[in-house]
């Protein structure tokens, strides 16, 4: 076999090698898992301003949306994805007082928030970690979405419920930074 066929030979190799990894990739990050970083305070301290994962597309698909769910949720009229928790599921109604969750009237507890933060939190600001709203009722496809941080969070509170089309994946794992791997699920 000649050189120039040799170099030819490994172009073509190169080339498909390149062209099976792009759409590998791509039906991954479409259909499988979704990455996503974090900008900003609104889900401290479960995931922090600029720690990057992937969640789980398929989970949504065939698992379903449940309470306290970590999902991102794309918002088109500003183009961006979010990343919020799970509180009001569809046909519920959802509401805050004094600081508890109730859903159909019945208090609910939130296990996943850190009381220290959300006490570290309510100190410096004054205030009730979540202030009052509601009732809110939900409809036939609609979740009602929050930040773990309460204080510092454009959610539900500001887009109003989210339809089950825009919640794009759930839960996953946080793999940077490196000294903070974990999985985020349901409770965590």
């Amino acid at each position: 076999m000649k050189k120039d066929d040799k170099f030819i030979l490994f172009l073509k190799d190169t080339m498909k090698t390149i062209v099976i990894y792009f759409v590998a990739i791509v039906l991954i990050t479409q259909f499988v898992v979704r990455p996503f970083r974090v900008e900003g305070e609104s889900m401290l301290p479960t995931i922090r301003d600029s720690e990057m994962g992937f969640s789980n597309i398929l989970g949504v698909t065939f698992g379903g949306i449940n309470r306290f769910d970590v999902v991102i949720v794309y918002i088109e009229a500003s183009n961006k994805y979010l990343v919020k928790r799970v509180v009001g599921l569809p046909n519920e109604t959802v509401e805050y007082r004094n600081d508890k969750l109730y859903i159909d009237g019945e208090e609910v507890e939130e296990s996943f928030l850190d009381m220290a933060y959300v006490a570290s939190m309510t100190d410096d600001h004054n205030t009730f970690f979540t202030t009052d709203f509601g009732p809110v009722v939900l409809g036939e496809d609609q979740y009602f979405l929050m930040g773990d941080n309460r204080v510092r969070s454009s959610d539900s509170r500001v887009y109003g419920p989210f339809d089950k089309s825009q919640i794009k994946s759930k839960n996953g794992f946080v793999f940077f930074p490196l000294n903070r791997i974990r999985f985020l699920g349901g409770d965590s």
